[in-house]
């Protein structure tokens, strides 16, 4: 199916999807056996698995079960962790997440986060871009002469694309005898050239609690960044509702112009 031209573009603020494919998962099974080895933990109620394996993993340092153990809440016991800087713990809990509707350009700035994180990108080398859509920023839209010129600079950016797709040989690409598989790979090489920043891409992040924390306080406040800011409120509601406790201090507040920004306050 072919999309006509106003479909082709996507708005910044509205674009973002997040899937969250995998969360932390306590075997409680392991626990108890655990437990009968060493001393019982005493687990408050209503906690979730993440922020449970976080103070788990943390008491593990200390053997604080029992008679050891404080009296504090899990929601105390990670804050006071955090606001030690006791956070290789953190790292024990992990997502998966599935990005859709987010530029190249954005992911070009994400990928640069490589401690604690790892990817998997759609491949514009395998894939052909001949149905991509592109992300609109909200500063382009906003006026109607500029959206016009830049929408106009996509589409002519996709047509060359597509012309050189089309193309049945690489042999003015690449002068070597190439097998047909290689031959594609050729063309698709040369032609991605010109797609814009703006194409829309889809990747899967795994990341841990320590490092999503870093990533959110790193840019989820860049207020000239749109779609960083967007994606990071996203991410943010995707995973707090999971860990609780260790995202206690974000804090997700709404800009002038109706757009999200992800803001760190003070553990308390």
């Amino acid at each position: 199916m072919e999309l006509d031209d106003e479909e082709r573009f996507l708005s910044g603020l509205m674009a973002p999807t997040v899937f969250t494919v995998a969360r932390p998962n306590i075997d409680w099974t392991s626990v108890e056996a655990f437990e009968k080895q060493e001393a019982v933990w005493r687990r408050g109620t209503g906690v979730t698995d993440a922020d449970n394996l976080v103070e788990l993993a943390g008491r593990v340092c200390y053997l604080s079960f029992g008679d050891r153990q404080s009296p504090r809440t899990n929601a105390e016991y990670i804050t006071n962790l955090i606001n030690r800087g006791h956070e290789s713990v953190l790292e024990h809990a992990s997502w998966t997440l599935v990005l859709t509707g987010v530029s190249r350009a954005f992911t070009h700035q994400l990928v640069r986060h490589r401690v604690g994180f790892s990817y998997s990108q759609l491949s514009q080398q395998y894939h052909t871009e001949e149905r991509a859509r592109f992300i609109e920023p909200s500063w382009i839209a906003r006026n109607p002469e500029r959206q016009t010129e830049w929408r106009h600079a996509i589409l002519r950016a996709h047509e060359a694309y597509m012309a050189l797709i089309a193309e049945e040989r690489a042999d003015a690409i690449a002068p070597e005898k190439l097998s047909e598989r290689e031959s594609l790979r050729a063309r698709r090489s040369a032609a991605r050239s010109l797609l814009p920043a703006a194409t829309e891409t889809k990747i899967v992040v795994s990341a841990n609690a320590r490092a999503l924390r870093h990533f959110l306080a790193e840019r989820g406040a860049i207020e000239g960044d749109e779609e960083m800011r967007v994606v990071s409120a996203r991410l943010l509601e995707h995973i707090r509702g999971d860990a609780p406790a260790l995202f206690a201090d974000y804090r997700i507040e709404i800009m002038a112009d109706g757009s999200p920004v992800v803001r760190q306050h003070s553990s308390s």
